[in-house]
């Protein structure tokens, strides 16, 4: 029966995956469903809420909800008297948020001296119809599964079609550099583009699945091929991802060189990171990429940065986004800085909390999302994720503003994770190896080591692991396995977190004491520009 129930699962999306496909949306279509989205902004907002949370006995958030003392009809009075940012805040004052841990499953929900069970299959969308799964990147513990809906991908290309012809680049032929299932990045990128009309012309990844080592990869490979597969049957071409690591970055700065002499302005769509290896890629091949833009996120694209990619005369334009949500921000077309990004504010709300760092005498303002379309993959209601940043209305007149989209994000960062080559690593599980592991396996004490984040020449993000002079190591690449090693768990996402960093070498040793703050203390993760991190 199980098996069964799997085959009409498939069958009905690849039969929604053909519709999807044969039937892109056309600019003036996704202008329109923009402008009703934001005209119908507040509604949509109380229709999701009616439909997942009230009428949904397993939602997390019903219990707060009436620990709050908001029924239905008091939210709606309020949303329709007020603005719904307004009211989301009375919300987040009366209790109605969900931290960070609690959205991930790992720690109960705690109000008023009442606690809450919480799963993280609790926030899960019950309404999804035609999706395939992926997993979140288990940047700061076990990866979360995360269900990828059509609907939601079409939902989201209205967006990226305002956004290229923002950018002057509805027609421009695209190429991705990101990942394969089950990191979702690449699929997204690729179903997103084709329902807007602007089917990429290639697909590298940096790491096939024959790469990764748990037995979970040969269901993502069937997954991706099988995607990929029903697209050219359905006369949608469609490119099978090919393998470029991150050492042939010269491969993907080749085929804009190229494409940017027979056909004008081109599209790559890579993390930060990756970006900045095409360019340096790039200059030592003597290659200009004026008319080139690169579009993505993945981690702070810091001055240094977007200097390495504007060098070779190509552009950058940011995004923002996170796997329970999918994409949340595009990049202004006049940015103030190199990580100026719209709110998508037809399908997303935010407000800012005070959220102060666990072992840092700091305080940040974090973002909590709030989702508005139905075809979420996440119920969020007031949830903080691991980020913030500046959110702040102003006037920038490029054309995204037109549509409504008034709020900027700008100087995010996270304030859990390292990040490098578009991938993350959790503190805590940093902390333990670097206290625990190494310590028992070379010596000395959890004094001795500690890791840094910089960048180097290039604008690359490295990860230094300082290890004492003192502690007599023979091999330091033996410490780097022995780090990577540590980190590998038991899911695919995080094989995939290794094995991205052991090719870019993204971690080195550096024989030096660890460095002590000011005030005598000492942090196993020493983040030399914490302040100007992203996610």
């Amino acid at each position: 029966m199980a098996i069964l129930t799997s085959v009409q699962k498939y069958w009905r999306f690849a039969w929604a995956l053909r519709d999807f496909l044969r039937h892109p949306i056309t600019l003036e279509q996704a202008k329109a469903i923009v402008r009703q989205r934001m005209a119908q902004r507040e509604e949509n907002f109380l229709s999701l809420v009616e439909r997942a949370i009230y009428h949904n006995p397993r939602s997390p958030y019903l219990p707060l909800l009436k620990l709050a003392h908001c029924e239905l009809g008091d939210l709606q009075r309020s949303v329709r008297s007020k603005e719904l940012e307004a009211t989301l805040r009375e919300l987040h004052q009366a209790g109605v948020y969900i931290t960070f841990e609690e959205f991930k499953g790992r720690t109960p929900i705690v109000r008023n001296g009442k606690t809450i069970p919480v799963h993280v299959e609790d926030f899960n969308n019950p309404h999804l119809s035609h999706y395939y799964q992926a997993e979140s990147g288990g940047t700061t513990g076990k990866g979360v599964r995360v269900s990828v809906d059509l609907n939601h991908l079409a939902a989201q290309a209205a967006h990226f079609a305002l956004a290229y012809d923002a950018y002057g680049l509805l027609d421009a032929p695209t190429v991705l550099w990101r990942g394969i299932l089950p990191d979702s990045s690449g699929m997204n990128n690729l179903l997103r583009g084709a329902h807007f009309g602007n089917v990429p012309k290639r697909w590298f990844s940096p790491l096939n699945v024959q790469e990764l080592r748990k037995q979970p990869a040969a269901k993502f490979r069937l997954a991706t091929q099988g995607i990929v597969l029903v697209g050219k049957l359905w006369g949608v071409p469609l490119p099978w991802p090919r393998r470029v690591g991150l050492e042939e970055a010269a491969v993907v700065a080749r085929w804009a060189a190229e494409t940017l002499k027979t056909h004008g302005p081109c599209v790559i769509r890579a993390t930060v990171g990756r970006a900045v290896r095409v360019c340096l890629a790039a200059q030592e091949e003597g290659l200009d990429l004026t008319g080139a833009v690169f579009m993505g996120g993945g981690e702070s694209p810091t001055p240094a940065k977007v200097r390495q990619i504007t060098r070779t005369g190509a552009r950058w334009v940011a995004t923002y986004a996170f796997s329970e949500a999918g994409m949340v921000g595009l990049g202004c077309a006049r940015p103030l800085d190199g990580n100026d990004v719209h709110l998508l504010q037809d399908a997303f709300a935010v407000i800012q909390s005070p959220h102060r760092i666990p072992g840092w005498e700091t305080t940040v303002d974090a973002f909590h999302f709030t989702s508005l379309l139905p075809t979420a993959p996440k119920i969020l209601l007031n949830v903080q994720i691991d980020d913030c940043g500046l959110l702040e209305k102003r006037p920038c007149g490029c054309a995204l503003e037109g549509y409504g989209f008034h709020e900027h994000l700008r100087q995010i960062r996270s304030f859990t994770k390292l990040t490098s080559e578009g991938v993350n690593l959790a503190e805590g599980d940093m902390v333990r190896v670097l206290e625990e592991v190494l310590p028992a396996r070379f010596g000395g004490s959890l004094l001795d080591y500690q890791l840094v984040e910089e960048e180097d020449e290039h604008g690359l993000t490295r990860l230094q692991l300082l290890i004492n002079p003192s502690i007599s190591i023979a091999d330091e690449r033996e410490v780097v396995e022995t780090v990577l090693d540590a980190l590998w768990r038991n899911n695919a996402i995080d094989d995939m977190v290794r094995a991205v960093w052991a090719q870019g070498k993204t971690l080195r040793v550096r024989r030096q004491a660890p460095i002590w703050t000011a005030r005598g203390k000492f942090m196993s993760l020493h983040l030399m520009k914490r302040e100007d991190r992203s996610s």
